[in-house]
Parts: C-alpha cells; structure tokens; sequence
C-alpha cells in the first residue's frame, strides 16, 4: 500500500496500460475510451478496466465589476436536462493555446467583456474518477465592453440570457444549494476563501 503523502499535495503518477481500446472518437474534442491498468508492483494480478473521457480542459471566468456584481449567465445543458445559472466558460481546444488566452477569449465571446486584471484561483479536476478534464479557474476585474469580434452564438448559446448579479446575492445562491454548476460553485467560494470578493 502506498504512503499518504506527508506534503498533502496530489503527485503524477501512471499506473502500466496493459491495453487501450477507443470506444467513441470523432472530430470533436472529446473521445471515450476503456483502458485495462495494473498496479505498479503487481503485474501478475489480471489487469482491470476503468473508462476514460478524454478532455481538453476548459476555463470558467469570475467577472467582477467595481461593485462586485458578477457576470452570469443562463445556459441549457442537456446531459443534466436542466437550465444552470452560470459564468463564462470555454474548453481549451487549440492546440498549445494558453489556459489565460482561452479565458480572455470566452469572455470576450460569452460577455463581451475585457478584463485589465487576471488572478489564477486554482486549476481542479472535475471528475478524475473517469475524465481527465481539468478546470482553470480565473477571477477577472477591472473589466470594460469589447466586441465580441466575428463569435456569432449558436445552438445554446444563442437562447442564453445573462444578467448582473451581485456577489453577495450568488454566493447565498449558491450556500444554499439553488445553483449546483460546479466550476461557479467552486470559483465563487475559492474568490471568498482567498478575501478576493467581499
């Protein structure tokens, strides 16, 4: 069995693939497939199959205004067939395109909103149980109104209102379990806990 670590920080690490076999893989940026894995140490045990969603990763950007209202907006998702209360959030599908660029970009498109000031709250994995998606959590200030350049809002995008939210009022939405995104959930309490947003 392996030591807790005694730093209290998650560590990289791969375990031996003993086979990969792709089980959905298009054009778009996600694929599923089911890896047989072993543990190190042990390869005489049989290996054992655990599924993997491929991801890019994405962005989710906390926008503040001077009086800590929050950009949010109001987006469909049809896995969870629910309309979530959300903040701008875009995945990172360009090749080598930095984590901050996609952040500038979605809150460009989704906001038509630049931001002067950027701080890093955390990057978290959503589910690592079977993704390997990571989210980079940014809180924006300092913001003004840009075109949104040629983005043109299709599909969801298109039926997606926004508003202005003061933060107090989302932080309470979310204490009290009326919004449930996760990655507005988490940007929220890590912009409270880190004395960012009062």
């Amino acid at each position: 069995m392996a030591d807790f670590p005694a730093d209290l920080a998650d560590r990289s690490e791969q375990w031996p693939v003993a086979s990969s076999t792709d089980l959905h893989r298009d054009e778009w940026v996600l694929a599923l497939r089911a890896d047989r894995i072993q543990r190190p140490g042990h390869l005489d045990e049989e290996p054992f199959k655990r599924l993997v969603v491929e991801h890019p990763g994405a962005v989710i950007v906390l926008a503040v205004d001077e009086t800590d209202r929050v950009f949010c907006l109001a987006q469909y998702r049809h896995p969870a067939q629910r309309r979530f209360i959300e903040i701008p959030a875009g995945l990172c599908d360009a090749e080598d395109e930095e984590p901050l660029t996609v952040a500038r970009r979605e809150l460009r498109e989704e906001a038509s909103l630049e931001a002067m000031q950027w701080t890093h709250l955390a990057s978290t994995y959503s589910s690592p149980g079977i993704s390997s998606e990571v989210m980079h959590l940014y809180l924006a200030r300092d913001l003004s109104p840009v075109d949104r350049a040629d983005f043109e809002p299709t599909h969801e995008e298109a039926e997606m209102p926004t508003a202005w939210v003061p933060y107090a009022d989302l932080l309470a939405a979310v204490l009290d379990g009326r919004v449930g995104d996760a990655p507005l959930v988490t940007a929220v309490l890590l912009a409270r806990a880190k004395g960012l947003v009062s």
